[in-house]
């Protein structure tokens, strides 16, 4: 034995038999003898955190005549002899054990742990000479052993591919992503406390669906054998909900997965979580007033300040957020103004000439957001609500109330990425049929993420759906904000990767 830390510089090769490698070996030998005597359960006492938080203020050498009963991962192991230190690491913290050779009747069996094993132990809650606070180990378990050694968090997790394939070995060796686990639900645990708190009524809408509704995307299209009738992973919660509202639910919300089949990058997985609510009697100036005091509040209690900082950035979270139009933040942008009224082919040439080629079917509102995708989003690093979009990228959204060529829709913009969408919901069944005839005409000229025509949800309009606001928040982007996080995958426990070779 040695006074040196018990570290792995990488994973073993997964090709490799157990019994073939001489990292795993050795442990599947162990395992093969205690295997018979694992426990069913074990009953501990206290958790890494709570004994830190009941005995802080010890000093160096001190016993407390408590005894306490630990249990969890050792993630360190250190051997002098007679005396070896191991750090446990349970869901709410590390605690160190020491065990004595000259107190220990198992002491060999201890010495035998490796990094990685669940052990339960037993013992005096004291301080080492050092001040380190210790469960002196009087009896201690192999819960159970690992077969394969543990990654070191410098060498064994730097690939960060490695890190998403491995989650159970990133939650292992790195504490920031066990804190943005936790982060991730304190913010869903938010989100919903503060629904809730306004009256809003959770519901379930279906994750199968006969048409992909309710966004422009492209869905994932599977079959249902027993129906014969191809069917959708949702793509938006949106039409569902507002069925609801139609039948008199007036406060809806559901957070929940949603399902495009798009590319990946730093801000999009096929797979995301999506917070849509809808509120009748509102319009999306109610729901904007709304969203800012969540986002204050949720950022206040994860972070403990709306003043946060994301990658670099120093962010101020506290209401009022800014408001503009889309087409005046495009106009101030490209110098001149950007008018419905200006023939198609300046508009067109003006997208072209910022790098853009519009397709043949685009018109005017596609080419006005296009030019803002392209050269203002980015941008907006504080909080604004980009507000007004055009009509004819907003099939869901109510007519402008002083613009027909507009929507009332706004977006809400943080650190270059959109963070919440919301409308004065459409809610006229004959504009909402045209638009919708508008959507199927893109579709036939070859556009996959333009709107079906959804003739159920028409039928619900036509029973009357009072003026409502609607929103979408990407609960995923939220996250990655309040912990600073650069990549989508950071704060999705299990994201979709492509097969590896």
């Amino acid at each position: 034995m040695s006074d040196t830390p018990q570290t792995n510089d990488s994973v073993v090769d997964e090709t490799v038999g157990l019994a073939d490698h001489p990292l795993t070996a050795g442990r599947l030998e162990k395992h093969q003898r205690a295997a018979s005597a694992y426990p069913y359960r074990f009953e501990r006492t206290a958790t890494a955190a709570g004994l830190h938080e009941r005995f802080a203020g010890l000093g160096p050498a001190e016993a407390t005549g408590v005894t306490a009963t630990v249990a969890g991962r050792l993630v360190l192991l250190r051997s002098f002899g007679r005396l070896v230190f191991a750090t446990l690491q349970d869901g709410m913290g590390r605690i160190q054990l020491l065990a004595d050779e000259s107190e220990l009747d198992d002491f060999p069996a201890f010495a035998e742990l490796d990094l990685g094993d669940w052990v339960g132990a037993s013992g005096e809650v004291v301080t080492t000479k050092k001040g380190e606070l210790s469960v002196r180990v009087k009896d201690f378990t192999l819960l159970q052993k690992s077969l394969r050694p543990m990654p070191d968090k410098y060498h064994g997790l730097a690939d960060i591919e490695l890190r998403s394939r491995r989650r159970y070995l990133d939650l292992i060796v790195n504490e920031e992503s066990r804190n943005v686990a936790l982060a991730r639900a304190a913010i869903v645990s938010g989100l919903r406390r503060e629904f809730e708190g306004r009256g809003y009524v959770e519901v379930e809408t279906p994750v199968l669906t006969p048409l992909a509704t309710g966004a422009l995307a492209e869905p994932f299209a599977t079959h249902h054998n027993a129906l014969d009738m191809d069917i959708y992973l949702r793509i938006a919660t949106e039409l569902y909900l507002k069925r609801l509202i139609v039948g008199g639910i007036e406060k809806v919300f559901e957070i929940g997965r949603i399902f495009r089949n798009e590319g990946i990058d730093s801000t999009h997985n096929p797979e995301f979580t999506m917070l849509e609510s809808y509120e009748a009697y509102a319009d999306y100036g109610d729901v904007a007033v709304m969203v800012e005091q969540i986002f204050a509040a949720i950022a206040e209690s994860v972070t403990g300040s709306t003043a946060i900082t994301y990658q670099g950035e120093a962010i101020d979270l506290s209401p009022p957020y800014r408001r503009v139009r889309m087409a005046d933040v495009v106009a101030e942008r490209v110098g001149v103004p950007v008018s419905f009224e200006a023939p198609l082919d300046e508009v067109r040439s003006l997208a072209t000439s910022h790098g853009i080629e519009p397709q043949a079917h685009w018109g005017h509102g596609k080419l006005i957001e296009a030019l803002f995708d392209e050269l203002v989003a980015d941008d907006l690093v504080q909080p604004t609500y980009v507000m007004d979009h055009p009509k004819e990228v907003s099939p869901l959204a109510r007519e402008h109330r002083h613009d027909p060529n507009l929507t009332e829709r706004w977006e809400l913009f943080i650190a270059g990425s959109e963070y919440a969408n919301a409308f004065s919901e459409l809610n006229d069944p004959l504009d909402q049929r045209r638009r919708f005839e508008a959507q199927a005409m893109l579709r036939r000229a070859g556009d996959a993420e333009a709107h079906p025509v959804d003739e159920d949800y028409l039928l619900a309009l036509e029973h009357g759906m009072p003026p409502t606001g609607g929103l979408g928040i990407g609960v995923d982007r939220l996250v990655m904000l309040l912990t600073d996080q650069h990549h989508i995958r950071d704060v999705i426990l299990f994201p979709l990767l492509r097969p590896e070779a």
